[in-house]
């Protein structure tokens, strides 16, 4: 049962992720009244997904994770916002950014659990990077079409890694899911 319960909060966390990711991006490029809403709700998230790992890995650990996930959202709001304005200087730079901070989430991570290995978590996490960078891409086109199916890829994508996840913290802490 307690794997289970791992297993599916795990999912609900980083499905949470896309969804509030993706209306972020809707509201931003809209530039909706919700937008401070959706992304104040996108930040909690990421330290949602730090709080769930505190049981594991202790309080520090799962504060400087959700610190790390912070800013990658930041990162994000900044590639979104260089591509909305169409500044290429900014857009690269920024980018470059984002994947500095998914190695440094996956050299975080692969140092907490030995299950984790650094380089499938960056494949996972620049996989991420890129479904995103396809939804800011195709709705900045109006692309609906290719909008949602980015949306479809990357969560189908995040409920992988959250397994990916939880299968690391099983295997570490055998004796808390006995």
């Amino acid at each position: 049962a307690a794997k289970v319960k791992l297993k599916q909060d795990m999912r609900r966390l980083w499905i949470d992720h896309v969804g509030w990711t993706r209306s972020y991006i809707i509201s931003a490029i809209a530039g909706l009244e919700d937008q401070k809403d959706a992304l104040d709700r996108l930040l909690k998230n990421q330290q949602d997904i730090g709080d769930a790992v505190k049981p594991f890995y202790g309080e520090a650990a799962g504060n400087k994770l959700a610190e790390l996930l912070r800013e990658h959202i930041q990162l994000a709001g900044s590639v979104l916002d260089a591509a909305k304005a169409g500044n290429q200087a900014d857009l690269a730079k920024f980018n470059k950014e984002w994947h500095r901070n998914a190695d440094d989430i996956a050299a975080f991570l692969s140092a907490a659990n030995p299950n984790w290995s650094q380089k499938e978590q960056q494949q996972m996490l620049y996989a991420h990077l890129q479904f995103i960078t396809e939804q800011v891409t195709a709705r900045l086109k109006k692309d609906w079409k290719a909008d949602i199916l980015a949306t479809d890829k990357n969560e189908e994508h995040m409920m992988m890694y959250a397994d990916m996840l939880s299968e690391g913290i099983i295997k570490q802490f055998p004796d808390k899911f006995k």
